[in-house]
């Protein structure tokens, strides 16, 4: 019944940008951390950022200063906003989600997954 629904993916030139919204919905309770994850061809999922109820905000070191989540207007709703993209970006992106169904339930729950193609 939950879903992670994600979009705004494509294609985009080198030093371009791209923001990537991530709406979750269904029977939430409330939920942990939010955020993306990525895979590029031949390399290990990523962290890339991820933020908590309170706020705080993690990042990996290849896109801090560079990459931006942020809360949306919505509810359950989280942005993020890539900028001066690299071709190094260039990846699978999948919105991520620890989600407590109940008092005694958190699940992990992923987005489709948008492709994002950086190109010189």
């Amino acid at each position: 019944q939950v879903q992670l629904v994600e979009s705004g993916g494509g294609p985009v030139q080198a030093g371009g940008s791209l923001r990537l919204p991530c709406a979750a919905s269904g029977p939430i309770f409330s939920i942990d951390a939010m955020g993306w994850y990525r895979q590029a061809p031949g390399k290990q999922l990523e962290l890339v950022a991820l933020m908590i109820p309170g706020g705080s905000t993690n990042y990996a070191d290849s896109v801090t200063g560079r990459f931006t989540i942020s809360r949306g207007n919505a509810k359950n709703t989280v942005y993020l906003q890539m900028d001066i993209l690299k071709i190094e970006d260039t990846a699978v992106y999948y919105c991520y989600a620890s989600i407590r169904i109940g008092a005694l339930s958190t699940r992990t729950y992923w987005g489709q997954g948008t492709q994002v193609t950086v190109s010189s």
